[in-house]
């Protein structure tokens, strides 16, 4: 089974661009209203994107009848008989297929029990057709009537698709951690606890805060507040000249600098390429990250994700762990995006509610998995 997405300014132009691409032989799962094309966010369409997959259903048999009417076929035309006897023979074998189950009629009931727990833990429809492949193309059929095995082969297929981000030393010193992402997510109180768990480590690090956010109303003093409780000094930018001076003035002595950035729309394309000129100020060392609240639906993590790639992020911090027990969206959009996870936050205290990322803590936070034996 293959999973598709596509789009079009309406529905009948996605759907024939998928039939162009990839026949007749497919099922829509999902579709959304999107806007597309133009520049920069000026003169967009709105239009329609659509999900779904292309499947052959391996447990499918044969069915003897119709072999024996092809049989018949094979038979008329080796003996000469009339084209209108041969035509005969072809419309009965049509007929056939025409009353043949569909592939869907014939899922196997455990697979579509492992479908909706997939479901109902808000994994993506992308994600349950390459789940429910793995399971056709690897396990036997006998194997797949044990419920209680495939559902643990489902969960070892889900670490699997979680990828860590290495915790490696800087390649450079300072290291500059740039914390990017969507107003609301909690990207200053995730600067302030990265301050921490690097302030306060077994080997603690010289750690310096530079925040750019300085239009949301208190955004400043939070970050200076939690700065001053911490020891850590904070100081702000406003352009990128003021960005290069402080982080000269930090070059020497320091080992890491949290950059804590503006909170913007992924709609409000001409805010984010003021923010990236700001933020080449940094140099083509430092590591952008991008923070997505755990609580935000798959369809909008994809948008979310896509509109910040310029920014050329290297990892996903997830906020609010703790505000939701699906977390199949993120474990989606981690997989189908090849994007690895750093951190994880699970509460506004500071610094205990941030974890570096685990597998483990993603499977915490899927529901019908935990209690299988």
């Amino acid at each position: 089974m293959n999973y598709f997405t596509e789009q079009g300014l309406t529905y009948t132009d996605a759907i024939e661009k998928v039939k162009i691409k990839y026949g007749e032989n497919i099922q829509i799962l999902n579709r959304k209203s999107i806007m597309v094309g133009g520049f920069l966010g000026l003169f967009q369409k709105e239009g329609v994107q659509i999900e779904g997959i292309i499947s052959q259903n391996p447990f499918q048999k044969k069915n003897p009848k119709l072999e024996e009417e092809k049989e018949k076929l094979i038979q008329a035309a080796k003996g000469n008989t009339a084209i209108n006897e041969v035509l005969k023979v072809m419309n009965e074998i049509k007929d056939k297929l025409d009353e043949s189950p569909s592939n869907n009629e014939q899922q196997h009931e455990n697979i579509k029990k492992v479908e909706k727990i997939l479901q109902r833990n808000d994994f993506s429809f992308s994600y349950i057709a390459y789940i429910t492949d793995k399971i056709k193309k690897n396990i036997a059929l006998d194997d797949i009537n044990n419920f209680n095995y495939l559902l643990k082969k489902v969960r070892e297929w889900i670490r699997e698709t979680i990828n860590i981000y290495p915790d490696n030393p800087p390649l450079t010193t300072p290291k500059i951690f740039i914390l990017v992402g969507p107003t609301g997510v909690g990207k200053t109180t995730t600067i302030a606890k990265l301050a921490a768990i690097n302030a306060y480590r077994t080997k603690p690090l010289s750690v310096r805060i530079i925040t750019i956010d300085n239009y949301r109303i208190g955004a400043k003093e939070q970050i200076e507040k939690y700065g001053e409780i911490m020891s850590v000094p904070v100081v702000s930018a406003e352009n990128t000249e003021q960005l290069k001076k402080n982080i000269a003035l930090f070059s020497h002595d320091v080992d890491l600098i949290l950059i804590d950035t503006i909170g913007k729309s992924p709609h409000d394309y001409k805010k984010l390429a003021e923010m990236r000129e700001i933020l080449a100020a940094c140099g083509t060392t430092a590591e952008f990250h991008l923070a997505i609240s755990a609580i935000t639906k798959v369809s909008d993590i994809f948008e979310i994700m896509q509109q910040f790639e310029s920014f050329k992020y290297s990892s996903i911090v997830v906020t609010k762990l703790d505000e939701t027990w699906h977390a199949g969206n993120i474990i989606s959009a981690l997989h189908e995006t090849h994007k690895p996870v750093s951190y994880i936050t699970t509460g506004q205290s500071v610094p205990h509610d941030i974890k570096y990322a685990t597998e483990e803590l993603f499977l915490e936070h899927l529901s019908e998995f935990n209690t299988i034996n």
